[in-house]
């Protein structure tokens, strides 16, 4: 793992590098940053390099004016990519990252070979009137996130199965609530490292307009769970409807939000490989 903070002309932007070959940019979700690598799950570092930025307000990355909005994290991504010298990237962009990966696809198809949505947000997630942003707003503030996640941690060391029920409920509506010990240890290893910094509570106010979609003119694989409880599937559904080279893939796996957690994650992952090595695939759903 070789994380570094790179200095940019749209400013600085710290980065995890790994592997070799063909280049894919993760743009991650909420409450993590480039050291989160769960994503790059069975896929082979020998095959590919792994470019895994930190969002603005997440890790060393700044939040700033010019990179706040989607399309300025965009350009950001842009300046860091010139920076490593490459030219084109498979873009995938996870849940929240989903916004920034259109308005990249869209606003830089010479730079695109092509596009993953999983989980992702494709359009704006809550009315500032929604329960769920009000509270989110309040619990994942800058000066209060902190506090909420080692509140978390120091449950789950307690009441472990208790917490992970609450974070299965959170991300999945699939009933009843179940998960494997391997799910178990991957989720705990996840909530060990989640912080929301100044990135998450940003994320609950960006949205893109509509017609980005329609601009998006690379091969775009949408991967998408009918039980995401955090993220509903009429995102995937309105980016089928408006991407024209568009593929949606829907999945009924109990972890709903998180595709990539435990043996669900293999028939995400095989149409994943397919689409990144452009292999055929089956007709459109």
């Amino acid at each position: 793992m070789a994380i570094s903070v790179i200095q940019t002309a749209k400013g600085s932007i710290e980065c995890n590098l790994i592997g070799r070959g063909k280049p894919l940019l993760f743009i991650h979700g909420g409450h993590v940053d480039c050291r989160e690598t769960i994503f790059h799950k069975t896929l082979n570092p020998g095959v590919f390099l792994f470019v895994t930025p930190s969002r603005p307000g997440y890790g060393n990355t700044p939040l700033t004016a010019l990179n706040q909005s989607p399309r300025g994290t965009a350009d950001l991504l842009i300046a860091l990519l010139n920076e490593l010298e490459i030219d084109r990237v498979t873009v995938i962009g996870i849940s929240a990252g989903g916004l920034i990966a259109l308005e990249f696809a869209a606003n830089y198809p010479d730079r695109m070979e092509s596009l993953v949505l999983m989980s992702a947000l494709t359009r704006t997630w809550f009315a500032k009137t929604d329960r769920i942003y009000r509270g989110a707003k309040i619990c994942f503030a800058p000066k209060i996130e902190r506090f909420t996640w080692s509140l978390y941690r120091e449950a789950f060391k307690f009441f472990p199965e208790t917490m992970a029920r609450i974070m299965f409920r959170a991300l999945s509506t699939y009933r009843p609530v179940t998960f494997t010990p391997n799910e178990f240890v991957e989720l705990k290893q996840m909530t060990l490292n989640m912080r929301s910094s100044f990135g998450f509570s940003n994320d609950l106010d960006q949205t893109i307009e509509q017609e980005i979609l329609s601009r998006v003119a690379c091969p775009t694989l949408i991967l998408h769970s009918e039980y995401d409880n955090a993220v509903s599937v009429s995102h995937a559904q309105n980016a089928k409807t408006n991407i024209g080279n568009s593929r949606l893939v829907t999945f009924k796996n109990r972890w709903g939000h998180l595709l990539w957690l435990g043996a669900g994650y293999d028939p995400v992952f095989k149409e994943l490989i397919r689409h990144i090595e452009n292999r055929r695939i089956s007709s459109p759903n």
